[in-house]
């Protein structure tokens, strides 16, 4: 016998969809991790490019710093955007929700 429904859903519609809102953060953890290690791996081959190009350590460490700058920066835009495009989301569903209550 299944327990009675909270707010409309049963407990097993409720953990299907806990399970999947797992499984979608344990994909994006993955997908975060596989980027970091890729920019790293870019950091890496960067410096060494830079060193070899420019043969003076100091102007590849500026040039290195600077681009490590900017994609903390590009880091800081798109967190940015990520939280506005949640936050449009949000306001979508608000709006969808009070369309239906008409």
């Amino acid at each position: 016998m299944s327990k009675p429904a909270v707010n409309g859903r049963s407990e097993r519609e409720a953990l299907g969809a806990l399970e999947g809102a797992v499984g979608r953060a344990l994909d994006e953890l993955a997908r975060a991790t596989a980027r970091a290690e890729a920019a790293e791996a870019r950091c890496t081959e960067l410096g060494k490019l830079m060193k070899r190009f420019t043969g003076d350590e100091a102007e590849a460490g500026r040039l290195l710093t600077r681009l490590q700058r900017l994609e903390e920066e590009n880091a800081d835009l798109r967190s940015r955007v990520d939280r506005g495009r949640a936050g449009v989301d949000r306001l979508l569903a608000k709006v969808r929700f009070l369309e239906n209550q008409r």
